[in-house]
């Protein structure tokens, strides 16, 4: 086990991250770069007999107003899953990053289905602990329930194809309007940020600020990011942000304006992010998160519906798992983390009316 510590390690392990299937964005060290300055990054590395890199997980790590140092890994490990010997040398290195930091706990939300039994005894073994009761967004930080689109191997016609006949309807419909689609610079961030705005105030949720648009800009564009705007009569009305990295395309972020909704924009937006993942014969793609909740009176069922249209497959997520360094202090920081949130959550609730 060792740590990318300078350039050469660094270009090792990123390499080994974009050829690994189980490869995400989010375990990259441009995403990193985007957390910054308020995380600080640890990569540790797991290796075979002759120095090769089988496994790694990037932590994150954040000081905590009176709590202390928490660390968080997103979407990790990058490795063979059923491999004990793996996870215990990288357990092992976040072990020692926890005596060095002092940190109170180490939270992970692994891209690993919530039916893997083997996984689940595996790191029951290595001293983590699952948290299996999230069910909406509020819950966790990253979404534990996501639709994903198997496209490896596929044509344009196959997946198309599989859309829903509405959907297929509105993809064809916003053509025939006159919606265009157009790849963004980072001055366009500008106009998708507004309409960013107007779709937080709409459906209740807060918005990041420009400035971290443009900073994921900076870090991820061109190769792994990209802007895409939907104009009607050369206004724009819709904005879609797909990160590529390895095998996968990801819907990161959406925007929609309150107008010309009936041109169905959002459509179209989706099928262009899906023709790039095609095109650059990605496995996945993942239109990422949505409630698990399935009830049609819940205010996040339409999100679920227009995902599930495109022919994706519905996926449960383990959820976090973590190990509690000093669990009393955790219990406390939880305890206070969620009470936060349900303010957030009120606040955004009394703004909408």
């Amino acid at each position: 086990m060792r740590y990318v510590t300078d350039e050469k390690t660094r270009n090792e392990y990123k390499e080994f991250l974009e050829k690994h299937e189980r490869c995400n964005f989010q375990q990259s060290t441009e995403w990193a770069e985007v957390k910054k300055p308020n995380w600080k990054p640890e990569i540790i590395l797991a290796e075979d007999e002759s120095g090769n890199i089988i496994g790694s997980l990037c932590v994150l790590i954040r000081k905590i107003p009176i709590f202390g140092n928490i660390m968080y890994s997103s979407r990790g490990p990058v490795c063979d899953i059923h491999n004990k010997e793996v996870l215990k040398q990288l357990t092992d290195g976040t072990r020692e990053l926890a005596k060095k930091y002092n940190a109170i706990v180490l939270r992970i939300e692994p891209d690993i289905v919530s039916d893997d039994k083997e996984f689940r005894n595996i790191i029951t073994e290595l001293g983590y602990k699952i948290k299996d009761d999230a069910k909406d967004f509020k819950d966790e930080i990253q979404p534990r329930y996501v639709f994903r689109l198997d496209i490896k191997g596929k044509t344009e016609e196959e997946v198309f194809a599989n859309f829903k006949q509405k959907w297929r309807y509105n993809i064809r419909l916003a053509t025939k309007k006159g919606v265009e689609i157009k790849e963004g610079t980072k001055e366009d961030l500008k106009d998708f940020h507004k309409i960013m705005v107007e779709t937080g105030a709409r459906d209740g949720f807060i918005v990041r600020s420009l400035a971290y648009f443009e900073k994921m800009y900076d870090c991820l564009a061109p190769k792994h990011m990209k802007l895409l705007m939907a104009y009607y009569e050369g206004k724009p009305i819709s904005g879609v942000i797909p990160i590529f990295y390895g095998n996968k395309t990801w819907y990161l972020y959406g925007a929609s304006s309150n107008e010309h909704r009936n041109l169905m924009p959002n459509y179209l937006l989706q099928w262009e992010m899906i023709k790039m993942a095609l095109e650059r014969k990605d496995d996945v793609y993942d239109f990422r998160g949505v409630s698990g909740v399935l009830d049609e009176n819940h205010p996040q069922y339409g999100l679920y519906r227009f995902k599930q249209g495109f022919g994706a497959t519905f996926t449960e997520f383990l959820g976090e798992v973590y190990i509690p360094f000093k669990p009393l202090t955790y219990k406390l920081y939880k305890f206070s983390e969620k009470t936060f949130r349900t303010l957030r959550q009120l606040k955004m609730k009394i703004l909408k009316k």
